[in-house]
């Protein structure tokens, strides 16, 4: 059964909750063992926070054909780090950090782990999936790839800001074939299937659950399609997911 769950602030309290149309209906104990509290408000009330509090972000590098171009495909899935510091809120800004030049948006579907993995067979993985998200790897391309590149990607990828996460995360989905779309002041700059990931969602969590154990609530980008480009301050990105929703995040 498809359900949306969202993390959202309502005067000074934080609470997740079950969206449903324009309505949140208030859950206590998190994401993975709830009860309904019977408190409901509109959408309109509330302000939407990442959905979920990862422990751990990791992000999958080169994992649709049409990102990598030219370039040969990855033998396993290439991971990397970003910092939990980086995760955006939707709605609030992608912020422009000091010296950088060539900031692009990623937009990726993300996994949202629910139980704990260790070791996991493709199978486990599979059932250890809690659901999916939306997401904006966002990265400084000169940092990352420039010719005074850094030698890790712990700015490149991992400024504040640059993790963008929601609306909701959502159960019951096929995820293995969604239609994603990134937009750039309403421009399509991206679109694909997430049936064209290289490394499915299954197989990047069993390969990380192989050193790292996952714990729930981690999140992992799973990668962007297509070409990506700059952005700057005043423009407006969103990353939209069939049966997701729309992140939105403008820049500055």
């Amino acid at each position: 059964m498809m359900i949306r769950f969202v993390r959202y602030r309502a005067g000074a309290a934080v609470s997740y909750g079950i969206l449903e149309d324009d309505r949140v209906r208030e859950i206590r104990g998190g994401l993975f063992e709830y009860a309904e509290t019977g408190v409901v408000r509109p959408l309109s009330e509330v302000k939407l926070l990442c959905p979920c509090q990862p422990g751990k972000l990791f992000a999958v590098g080169l994992n649709y054909q049409s990102h990598l171009g030219s370039r040969p495909g990855p033998a396993q899935p290439e991971i990397f780090f970003k910092p939990v510091s980086a995760l955006q809120d939707p709605g609030e800004p992608i912020r422009i950090p000091r010296d950088a030049t060539d900031v692009h948006y990623e937009g990726e579907l993300v996994v949202v782990v629910g139980k704990q993995l260790r070791n996991a067979s493709k199978e486990e993985a599979r059932a250890g999936i809690f659901g999916v998200t939306c997401g904006n790897d966002v990265s400084e391309r000169q940092w990352q790839l420039g010719p005074h590149k850094d030698l890790q990607w712990w700015r490149a990828k991992g400024s504040d800001t640059f993790a963008p996460l929601g609306p909701a995360v959502v159960t019951g989905l096929d995820y293995g074939n969604l239609r994603l779309e990134t937009r750039l002041n309403g421009e399509t700059v991206q679109k694909q299937t997430t049936a064209d990931l290289i490394f499915d969602c299954p197989a990047i969590v069993s390969w990380i659950s192989g050193w790292v154990t996952l714990e729930p609530g981690d999140a992992i980008y799973t990668g962007t399609p297509g070409s990506t480009r700059r952005m700057a301050a005043g423009d407006v990105v969103e990353v939209e997911i069939e049966g997701i929703g729309v992140l939105r995040n403008p820049v500055e």
